[in-house]
């Protein structure tokens, strides 16, 4: 049964998805800095922008959930399930997610965090000609 709203857990399930994405691109970054590229620049510029948009996103989540009562707990993980508790004005919900489909939706974030940070590169080189 669900006792969360949807906007309440739409903004906790994002922020718990976006903290997984930030972990991933703080690996990737460590994984390009010491990685065998002939000119890794380019590829860390864009890591840590996307590092970067996630963050502002985050903190302002993280704002929202404070302003609404919001919280995430990580429950248990196992091979094939990760568990999580949401918990919204004395209200909880408990969440099960399969493992390949967090991945997925880590992917998702990633992506969206990509054609940002691009799209926020392409705006400031126009706007410097």
């Amino acid at each position: 049964m669900r006792y969360l709203k949807d906007d309440e857990l739409q903004i906790a399930t994002r922020f718990l998805f976006l903290s997984m994405a930030i972990v991933v691109l703080h690996q990737d970054i460590v994984h390009i800095q010491n990685g065998q590229f002939k000119i890794n620049e380019p590829y860390l510029d864009l890591v840590k922008r996307m590092d970067s948009l996630a963050r502002k996103e985050r903190r302002k989540l993280r704002k929202t959930m404070e302003d609404k009562k919001i919280q995430v707990v990580n429950l248990n993980k196992n091979d094939s399930f990760s568990s999580f508790l949401f918990l919204c004005q004395g209200r909880e919900e408990k969440r099960n997610y399969f493992n390949p489909a967090i991945r997925k939706k880590v992917e998702e974030v990633i992506r969206d965090l990509m054609e940002r940070a691009l799209q926020s590169s392409q705006d400031s080189a126009v706007a410097k000609t």
